[in-house]
């Protein structure tokens, strides 16, 4: 079925949505780092792709993507109606991730990407690998220098 408004029309009516994201799953990733210590996390820092979770002092950036939008390998799929636009949308997402993940490891930041179901399934593991990344942080370590991102071998 045609769309009935106008490519500009449909692009300010889906711009005034406002995003709830995947709040569940954050406030479960949330409850997790407080049950295992974790500490020193803010949300809502303005950073390139808007992370979840930034620990400042080690620059790690967390995000928790959502399996639909960020078209999760396991549960991500390309709805039956407009394919087109969802294949070429979905596609656009992607490379804004890594177009955020480029620049956030430019300024010298370390990049973690949660899937959504695996922050549902188990908060506790994902915040573990959270815990682990921050203690293989050059900041906890001692080293007072700037943070620089490892490698991704």
């Amino acid at each position: 079925m045609a769309d009935i408004f106008t490519k500009a029309k449909r692009s300010q009516i889906m711009a005034a949505i406002k995003s709830v994201g995947n709040r569940s799953t954050e406030q479960a990733l949330a409850s997790a780092f407080r049950r295992l210590g974790v500490k020193g996390w803010r949300r809502h820092v303005n950073l390139p792709g808007k992370p979840d979770f930034v620990f400042r002092k080690q620059r790690l950036a967390v995000f928790v993507d959502g399996c639909f939008w960020h078209n999760c390998p396991k549960h991500g799929h390309i709805p039956k109606s407009n394919r087109k636009y969802w294949r070429k949308k979905l596609e656009r997402n992607q490379e804004r991730d890594r177009a955020a993940n480029r620049e956030l490891r430019r300024k010298g930041w370390r990049v973690l990407r949660l899937w959504e179901h695996a922050a549902k399934v188990s908060p506790i593991a994902c915040a573990g690998r959270v815990a682990r990344a921050l203690l293989k942080s050059p900041c906890v370590t001692g080293n007072t220098a700037v943070c620089l991102p490892r490698s991704r071998g």
